[in-house]
C-alpha cells in the first residue's frame, strides 16, 4: 500500500509538471523558471544511526541498495526567501530496492559556493514519510515511532559544466525522540543533477 504512495506521489509530480512542458513542445527548457535541478542517486543504504556520524570508522558501506530521485524547484523570488538566503524548495524520494526502507522527503535546500570555484557546500531540512514501522519493525527495518520525521541532508558537490552538478550527500530522518520510538534512518551516496 505504502508502495503505490510513493509510485503515486512520483506520477503526481510528474502530472504537475505537464502544463510547463505543454507550454511549447520546442523550447528546449521548457521547466525553466520553476525547476531549477533534477537529481538522481545511488545510495548506501541505514549507514549510521546519528544526523551528525562524525565517528565515520562506525559506517555501514556494505548495502549498495538505494536510488533517489529529487526536484529542486527555483527559490521564489519573495522577500520571506530571500531574507532566510534563498532557499530552493525541493520534493523527492529515496526508494529502497531490496525491501528495507525508502522515504519521501520535502524541503528546503541552501547551497553555499566554496569561494570562486565551481565546488559548494549544501544543506537541506524538511520533513519525510516513510514505509516502515512505527514500533515493533521486522527484522532488519525501522521502528520509526512517528509517520512524519525531520529530515536533514548535508552534501559537497561540484558543477560539472553549464548544466551538470554532482554531490555527495548524506541524509538522516528520524524524529527527535517527540515518538515513542526514534530509530535514525541515514544514507549516504551521490546525486548527479542537471540545472536548467
Amino acid at each position: 500500500m505504502l508502495r503505490k504512495i510513493f509510485f503515486g506521489a512520483i506520477g503526481m509530480l510528474a502530472l504537475s509538471a505537464s502544463p510547463a512542458l505543454s507550454q511549447n513542445l520546442y523550447d528546449p527548457h521548457p521547466l525553466a523558471g520553476v525547476v531549477d535541478e533534477l537529481r538522481f542517486g545511488i545510495h548506501a543504504h541505514d549507514v549510521h544511526h546519528a544526523a551528525l556520524p562524525f565517528l565515520m570508522n562506525e559506517w555501514r558501506l556494505n548495502q549498495v541498495e538505494d536510488i533517489s530521485f529529487d526536484v529542486l524547484f527555483t527559490s521564489p523570488d519573495i522577500d520571506a526567501f530571500r531574507w532566510i538566503g534563498s532557499p530552493r524548495p525541493e520534493v523527492g524520494t529515496t526508494i529502497n530496492l531490496d525491501g528495507q526502507d525508502s522515504l519521501l522527503h520535502a524541503g528546503l535546500t541552501w547551497q553555499l559556493p566554496v569561494f570562486d570555484t565551481p565546488f559548494y557546500l549544501e544543506g537541506t531540512f524538511g520533513g519525510a514519510v516513510h514505509n516502515g514501522a512505527l514500533e515493533n519493525a521486522a527484522p532488519g527495518r525501522k521502528n520509526f515511532g512517528c509517520f512524519l520525521n525531520f529530515y536533514e541532508r548535508f552534501g559537497v558537490g561540484a558543477r560539472l559544466g553549464e548544466n551538470a552538478t554532482a554531490t555527495v550527500t548524506y541524509e538522516h530522518t528520524s524524529n527527535n525522540g517527540y515518538c515513542s520510538q526514534n530509530d535514525g534512518l541515514s544514507n549516504f551516496g551521490v546525486r548527479l543533477g542537471y540545472k536548467f
